[in-house]
């Protein structure tokens, strides 16, 4: 999964990208989120196909890098969400087989499908959602549930995030706040009732939030450029997640909540960027 979504976001930056850009090696970083997001049993040719568009129209047709409002590879994710919304919701149950096998539609043509039908289960959010049945916290750490890689590798994305944040290489305040807030609201929830609204470290580790968080959330084109927008853009991003979670038709919205608060990120940083020392307020503020 994750060759096929690197290849469709390396041929896409190659053939229609600027000279060069390929080297800058956004478009490799692109095809790796995409692959994270994507369920096991989903064909190659989506895969490919949704890197392609991530780039294309994530990145490109803004101007290139540096230049685009929203996540390349959460738009590619949405761009196959809205065109391929039954395979991307179809997730192999796992059955003690070994890694290396194919799971469901892997090498199917084109706008077809495999002729063996795969066995499908849920993941611990849609059981949450639907069955109202909480997988246990320690299946989730450790891997041991339903969901595309990103989902199952919490605790590795924490510590490479950790890792990206000691080299300076993130923001470390929009995580934080995200986090923050998602516990918060998770707390009380549960509270109020644990049945239906899960534990704090349920929601932490559980569906694409801790990748959502780490390595989509902190992407410096897309995200408020000063410390105080940050702030909010995490908390909103935590609220949302926590909202569309409880409340909205899908398990899972990590994916909406990041675009949603890329679209707020030109208002965020005009409202919080400081003013110049020795002018006054700007046009329209005064």
């Amino acid at each position: 999964m994750l060759t096929a979504s690197v290849a469709g976001a390396l041929i896409t930056e190659r053939v229609f990208g600027k000279r060069g850009s390929l080297l800058d090696g956004t478009a490799l970083i692109t095809g790796l989120l995409v692959g994270l997001c994507l369920p096991a049993g989903l064909p190659m040719w989506m895969a490919a196909l949704g890197a392609a568009a991530g780039v294309g129209l994530g990145k490109l047709v803004f101007g290139g890098l540096g230049q685009n409002v929203f996540n390349p590879a959460l738009l590619g994710r949405a761009f196959l969400q809205a065109a391929f919304p039954v395979a991307m919701t179809t997730w192999p149950v796992r059955a003690g087989a070994s890694w290396w096998s194919l799971k469901g539609d892997n090498f199917a043509w084109p706008l077809m499908s495999a002729a063996p039908d795969a066995i499908t289960g849920a993941t611990p959010l849609g059981l949450l959602k639907f069955e109202q049945t909480q997988t246990p916290v320690i299946d989730l750490l450790m891997g041991q549930a339903s969901g595309s890689a990103g989902e199952v590798g919490g605790v590795l994305i924490l510590l490479g995030g950790v890792y990206l944040a000691l080299r300076n290489c993130l923001n470390w305040r929009i995580p934080a706040s995200i986090f923050l807030t998602v516990s918060a609201l998770a707390f009380v929830f549960h509270l109020i009732d644990a049945v239906r609204y899960p534990s704090v470290w349920f929601a932490l580790f559980s569906g694409g939030l801790m990748l959502g968080a780490v390595y989509m959330a902190t992407d410096p084109v897309t995200a408020p450029i000063t410390n105080r927008g940050r702030w909010i853009f995490g908390i909103g991003i935590g609220v949302l997640v926590v909202l569309i979670r409880n409340w909205g038709g899908l398990p899972e919205g990590v994916m909406y909540a990041i675009l949603i608060m890329n679209a707020l990120v030109p208002f965020i940083n005009r409202a919080t960027q400081p003013r110049v020392f020795g002018t006054g307020l700007p046009e329209g503020n005064q």
